[in-house]
């Protein structure tokens, strides 16, 4: 039975993506809870660092969510996944995952990382009652880029969370953190 090659190739990709999407994603889990809070630690710090934005959002957010390492991979169907921590103040209080799925036109993969200064008791009251945050559902969160950064100031500050993705490498087309999924896990 002779099978045609444009039957074949598209069975292989619905194959061959998820399984390296989860050879991707093992990347993006962190071994101990130690090694997550300190790559979050340093992701933060690093940010901080380089954006005045950020900096200015440090000091005056209630809570940060911190996912220093997050894989995205994709042919047609897509997905993204990745580990971090929820500070308030100095503090460690609570360990999630940031989870995504699409499908559409893609092709690649990629990895990031992003912060979400929860800049509101309403928002973080909201991250610790639900069972899931979708992004894009629930709180307001803008996600800073180059234009957004420059008219931030404590005066314009009204929105519930601000993300910043930073340290974007590989190769993807366009990148959203809304319908991203964040849950609570055990480290």
């Amino acid at each position: 039975m002779n099978v045609s090659r444009k039957f074949i190739l598209p069975l292989l990709l619905v194959f061959m993506v998820p399984l390296a999407f989860i050879g991707l994603a093992g990347a993006a889990h962190a071994t101990t809870a130690e090694d997550l809070q300190k790559d979050a630690n340093q992701a933060l710090d690093r940010l901080v660092r380089t954006n005045p934005a950020a900096k200015q959002l440090a000091g005056s957010a209630k809570a940060t969510l911190i996912f220093p390492n997050i894989v995205k991979a994709g042919l047609v169907f897509g997905g993204s996944y990745g580990e971090g921590v929820l500070k308030v103040g100095s503090r460690v209080e609570g360990y999630f995952n940031s989870v995504s799925a699409s499908w559409g036109l893609q092709a690649g993969a990629q990895s990031y990382g992003y912060v979400v200064f929860l800049m509101t008791d309403g928002a973080l009251k909201y991250l610790r009652e639900t069972k899931g945050w979708e992004l894009g559902v629930g709180p307001t969160v803008v996600l800073v880029d180059e234009g957004v950064a420059k008219n931030l100031s404590t005066s314009t500050l009204q929105d519930d969370a601000y993300a910043f993705v930073f340290n974007q490498q590989g190769l993807m087309a366009g990148l959203t953190i809304e319908g991203t999924k964040i849950s609570r896990i055990d480290p």
